[in-house]
């Protein structure tokens, strides 16, 4: 599979014809030659918010059969339910209708490899400990099961009957359902 990693770097990581910013904003511009307005609103259609880890190798609407519109996407580090993520999905169920949620893990997640000592070092370089935990994790399945628990018992949300949690394998590309229990 040839991918945009395969573009061989230039000096100090920078993409041969300027940096990966630029590259980008190129891209955009092509995109935007040929864009026409799909004339849908921020709802979407099948009514699902997925929360999933932010690593490149998840390819979410290619995994899932989706298409622009189909969903809400909401990704960080791990996929992890925090307050931000419980922000988003109570402004995707009580602003933007959705029912449905969607919690997407994956094998070789890099927060299997950090511990909240990241935290510590953190301030020790910069003079600040983060507010933020890091979630770093051990067991991705029962990771998945806490987060499916922060999600059922979340006050601010209206739907919490259909939270189904997965762990997608990034060398089958194929999801495993966990049991909540």
């Amino acid at each position: 599979m040839t991918t945009s990693a395969s573009v061989p770097p230039g000096p100090e990581g920078a993409i041969l014809g300027g940096t990966v910013t630029d590259r980008l904003v190129e891209a955009n511009e092509r995109y935007a030659a040929t864009f026409s307005d799909p004339g849908m609103d921020a709802r979407p259609v099948l009514h699902v918010a997925v929360v999933a880890c932010m690593d490149a190798r998840l390819d979410l609407h290619a995994a899932l059969g989706l298409e622009l519109g189909d969903c809400h996407t909401i990704r960080n580090a791990g996929g992890v339910v925090t307050d931000d993520v419980i922000r988003s999905l109570t402004i995707s169920q009580r602003a933007l209708g959705t029912r449905s949620v969607v919690l997407i893990h994956h094998t070789g997640c890099g927060l299997e490899s950090l511990t909240e000592d990241f935290r510590h070092e953190l301030e020790m370089e910069v003079g600040q400990r983060p507010a933020w935990a890091v979630e770093a994790f051990r067991d991705v399945e029962q990771d998945v099961r806490q987060s499916m628990q922060r999600v059922r018992t979340s006050p601010f949300l209206l739907h919490t009957d259909d939270v189904r949690g997965f762990v997608f394998d990034v060398r089958t590309g194929l999801l495993r359902e966990i049991d909540p229990a």
